[in-house]
């Protein structure tokens, strides 16, 4: 039986049209036939249901006062004939056990009406808790319906019903919350690579005019000036770099690698003068295996060991020695970069490669928290499984904190 039409008004209704919509719902549904199933009376009552849930959803502001009853209505029919169809399969206590963790198989290897739902709603500027009521919502509206109509009230076959539906839309819920979370991270990772793409122009005109400034006979207060308007922009550069290659790895484009023979010792030696120049008042000792050499890309392993030094700045212990220390066996290279200092605690080595997580330098050295964008060990990282290769780290009182490269000498095609 199809509900009764309800006018909701040209805007998003108030607490009082949605109560009075659902008492015409509520009366719009027959009493059921005692033997009837819970998938029986969705299916039923489909556009009783689909109206409640249209209902809910233009309340959904701001997102929904600009969308069509169409875009409103979306992926409910599908989703609620998916739940259906899972009350009517066969299920045994192990799959049941899955369902309830969230393991559970989808019917189809198609998306599911539930993930593309989550999809569109992220599109069209619902939040999480909305996207969570639209559910929420739903639920209490098929139980509400269904108890209105039964004769017999509740009794066994009602409870089982009651605990499939209930696992129904929770796998619903998931799948949309995930595509959902997909949907969002891929917006905003295509954002932040075309922004740090774009901002590479107007970098390069800063650079160029503090380096004319500085060649242009001015002042020796104005060439001072021009040398700190080109650090400062070298520095954001590399701010910028570090957020196109975490973007790369994030849209599954990955870092590009093109190895090619060269001196590892040549590397550590440009990746340690280039922190080096940052920080002159540090101290570093380097210990290279003579003839050291493996097929990498220079420019990558480069700037891997330049964000690993750095962090070493950034965390260790000022008045103890970095240590970059290269050796190598008949198969790898191995790549040490070593500072004393306050031990890394043991929950923070588990996310310490997770892009945008930083290490909070004032608890290891006193230091202010740094600005940068804690990406530098992520990058790192994948550097080295672009080689093939591996990045570790062991942190202790005795030995301080080590990471540890090991990279194929061979990386050729």
């Amino acid at each position: 039986m199809r509900a009764a039409a309800v006018r909701l008004g040209a805007g998003a209704p108030g607490r009082e049209e949605r109560r009075a919509a659902a008492l015409v719902l509520e009366h719009s549904i027959p009493t059921l036939p005692t033997a009837m199933t819970l998938s029986s009376f969705i299916k039923e009552n489909m556009e009783a249901i689909v109206e409640e849930w249209l209902a809910f959803a233009k309340t959904m502001e701001p997102a929904a006062t600009t969308m069509s009853v169409l875009a409103l209505r979306d992926h409910a029919k599908p989703i609620l004939l998916a739940i259906a169809k899972d009350l009517e399969s066969s299920q045994t206590a192990a799959a049941q056990a899955d369902k309830a963790k969230g393991w559970a198989e989808t019917l189809s290897t198609r998306e599911t009406a539930a993930a593309t739902h989550g999809a569109l709603r992220q599109v069209a500027g619902f939040d999480l808790n909305q996207l969570g009521a639209e559910y929420r919502a739903l639920r209490a509206s098929v139980i509400r319906l269904w108890m209105k109509a039964r004769p017999d009230g509740i009794d066994a076959d009602f409870v089982d019903d009651m605990i499939r539906f209930n696992e129904a839309v929770d796998q619903a819920v998931a799948e949309s919350t995930s595509r959902y979370a997909a949907e969002l991270a891929l917006s905003r990772d295509t954002f932040m690579a075309i922004l740090a793409h774009d901002l590479r122009s107007p970098l390069s005109a800063i650079r160029m005019i503090g380096h004319l400034m500085e060649k242009s006979g001015a002042t020796e207060a104005a060439r001072k000036q021009a040398v700190q308007i080109q650090r400062s922009a070298k520095e954001m550069g590399e701010m910028i770099r570090d957020l196109l290659e975490y973007t790369r790895t994030r849209l599954g484009k990955g870092i590009p690698i093109h190895p090619a023979p060269c001196s590892i010792g040549m590397i550590c030696q440009e990746a340690l003068a280039e922190v080096q120049t940052g920080q002159p008042s540090r101290q570093f000792d380097i210990d290279v295996a003579d003839g050291l050499a493996a097929e990498v890309d220079s420019g990558r392993l480069r700037q891997a060991l330049s964000n690993l030094l750095n962090n070493a700045v950034q965390h260790g212990d000022p008045a103890s020695p970095i240590g970059l220390t290269a050796t190598g066996t008949s198969s790898d290279i191995v790549i040490e970069v070593k500072n004393q200092g306050k031990p890394i605690p043991a929950e923070s080595l588990q996310v310490i490669f997770d892009p945008l997580v930083q290490l909070s330098a004032q608890s290891v050295t006193g230091k202010e928290p740094s600005t940068n964008l804690g990406l530098g060990l992520f990058i790192a990282r994948e550097v080295a499984l672009g080689h093939h290769g591996t990045l570790e780290v062991a942190s202790d009182p005795e030995n301080g904190t080590v990471f540890t490269m090991r990279l194929p000498k061979q990386n050729g095609p």
